[in-house]
């Protein structure tokens, strides 16, 4: 018995100091890209803006992220702005922006700070989520 605890213990451990580590380096992405809006292409600065990152080779992409997408900006209309970037024609910005998978989606404030950073396919739902709390929104 006292041997499940232990490994039950150990697991929990582990799976807290994975989270942490995926915390902070989310964190970091985002302090460390703090500035780089400006150098988006079609960037407008007062409203908030989802920036894609994708490749043309990227089936969740196509299949999942960008329908997500869609609906997002069906809803928020001309409240947000979208802007997809081609992580492999614009692989300068990909790097400075800590891309290392595709797709990746970052929300931006109305003054072009990033607040949140997704890596993976992230579902409309929970991005129309957080641009209600970048909005001051109840969620």
């Amino acid at each position: 018995m006292d041997d499940v605890l232990s490994r039950i213990l150990w697991a929990g451990l582990l799976i807290g100091a994975g989270v942490g580590f995926f915390l902070l380096v989310n964190r970091t992405i985002l302090h460390r890209t703090a500035g780089l809006s400006r150098y988006l292409p079609g960037w407008q600065p007062g409203r908030p803006v989802i920036l894609y990152f994708t490749t043309p080779d990227c089936a969740p992409c196509r299949t999942i992220q960008r329908p997500a997408l869609q609906r997002v900006q069906a809803e928020w209309g001309d409240r947000l702005q979208v802007i997809e970037l081609d992580a492999t024609r614009h692989a300068d910005l990909a790097k400075r922006w800590g891309v290392l998978s595709v797709p990746t989606t970052f929300l931006l404030d109305t003054s072009g700070k990033p607040r949140f950073v997704n890596h993976g396919v992230t579902h409309a739902e929970h991005l129309m989520d957080q641009l209600r709390r970048l909005s001051g929104q109840a969620g």
